[in-house]
């Protein structure tokens, strides 16, 4: 990935936080992750890529990040089913959204939940994973874009 098309990514979150919430998230300095070593917080919306490129792109918050979410956006139901069903909405929302940018040919799959600090996502090692670090309301989060 390009620096401009690793912007796109940057420029979505951005856009994204500031749409549904009207506060906008605070984006870190991107950098090269170890595929060994990747962020993951108690939710993880994950979408693969596939067409004209190949990969993953997954974004991956703490439970009170996505309680704050939903709160501001006037759901009451906070359980972990919608904590884990709003990770996946993110993910495909900004997926989508890469997709526009991208072309008709950026292919993303539907989403798949992974739940707990404990797992690891698995890329491979030949594809380079950059790290999106950001900040919301006090709460740190990530976007991981591993796409050749």
């Amino acid at each position: 990935m390009t620096e401009a098309e690793l912007r796109i990514f940057i420029g979505i979150v951005q856009h994204y936080f500031e749409q549904q919430t009207g506060c906008p998230a605070e984006m870190g300095t991107p950098f090269l992750g170890d595929p060994n070593v990747l962020p993951v917080f108690d939710f993880t919306g994950v979408i693969g890529i596939s067409g004209n490129r190949r990969g993953c792109v997954y974004f991956t918050a703490p439970s009170e990040m996505l309680r704050q979410i939903l709160v501001h956006g006037g759901e009451s139901d906070v359980s972990r089913e919608n904590l884990a069903d709003l990770a996946g909405e993110i993910s495909n929302t900004i997926s989508g959204n890469a997709r526009r940018a991208f072309g008709h040919e950026f292919m993303i799959s539907v989403p798949i939940v992974v739940t707990g600090r404990e797992q690891s996502i698995s890329l491979p090692e030949s594809v380079k994973a950059y790290v999106m670090p950001f900040r919301w309301r006090e709460q740190d989060a990530a976007l991981v874009v591993s796409v050749v």
